[in-house]
């Protein structure tokens, strides 16, 4: 049996015929996709270390982070979740060169069926990331906005005829039926011509491709129980897949971009 030590952080991630995950725990690295059907043990030590600065904390604060941080850092500013509220251009954003870096920068505004067709914004250089971190089947982009703010004005025009949220629990017990999302993506920017000026927007993404993503799972569960490092001490079980930022095991599933940041130790 190996043993690991360390802090985990978000699940890095990569697109092939079937995505590849690696579990991080410290400077260790994991070949997920290597593990299907073995036996994990994850033991929490305790012990939370922030993300961003490294100092001890007793709560986790958006996935990760201590308080100060949480409230200091622009990259945890609700503006994060909720792009169409970008305030860089007011001139209070929390860290005006963090805001240069990414949220002026090109956007993507896209489709993706996780546990259903949904719309969501991402910065251009984060696809395929994004999509797989959402668990996404499939997925494509529909048009690439120059700035955060500005995908986000059209992403928030486009809730009030698509979802923007995915049920987690759906998404975790199999694959959403396939679907047009080039047809849908066409009559959504129907809706989008009435509302926006046409030079509002970079470019209409007509010529892209719909992505599909297949995920390393084994078996889904029938009835998804979530497990937590808050609750208990232990998560363990045999691993039946990995889809989005969860561990598929056997007694349940955990979302380990939630407890980044979490010292643990890891046996396989």
């Amino acid at each position: 049996m190996e043993c690991f030590e360390g802090a985990l952080v978000k699940m890095p991630v990569k697109l092939a015929d079937t995505v590849q995950y690696t579990l991080k725990v410290g400077e260790h690295l994991i070949d997920l996709n290597a593990q299907l059907g073995n036996k994990i043990v994850m033991e929490y030590t305790g012990e939370i270390h922030c993300i961003a600065c490294g100092r001890h904390t007793k709560k986790s604060f958006s996935q990760g982070h201590c308080f100060p941080c949480f409230r200091s850092l622009a990259s945890c500013d609700t503006c994060i979740i909720k792009p169409e509220l970008c305030h860089y251009a007011q001139g209070t954003c929390r860290q005006p060169e963090w805001g240069e870096q990414h949220c002026l920068k090109p956007h993507v505004v896209y489709l993706s069926n996780t546990s259903g067709i949904k719309v969501g914004v991402t910065r251009q250089q984060q696809i395929p990331t994004r999509w797989i971190d959402q668990g996404a089947t499939q997925a494509l982009p529909i048009y690439e906005i120059d700035q955060r703010l500005h995908a986000g004005q059209i992403e928030d025009f486009l809730k009030a005829h698509i979802a923007d949220k995915t049920n987690w629990r759906a998404m975790l017990k199999g694959n959403a039926e396939p679907a047009d999302l080039k047809s849908i993506a066409k009559k959504l920017h129907q809706q989008v011509e009435k509302e926006f000026d046409a030079d509002f927007m970079k470019r209409f993404c007509d010529d892209a491709t719909v992505v599909g993503i297949n995920y390393p799972v084994l078996q889904y569960p029938e009835k998804v129980s979530s497990q937590s490092f808050d609750k208990k001490q232990i998560v363990e079980g045999s691993i039946m897949g990995i889809k989005g930022q969860y561990l598929i095991l056997d007694t349940g599933v955990i979302n380990i971009r939630k407890f980044a940041g979490y010292q643990v130790k890891v046996s396989i």
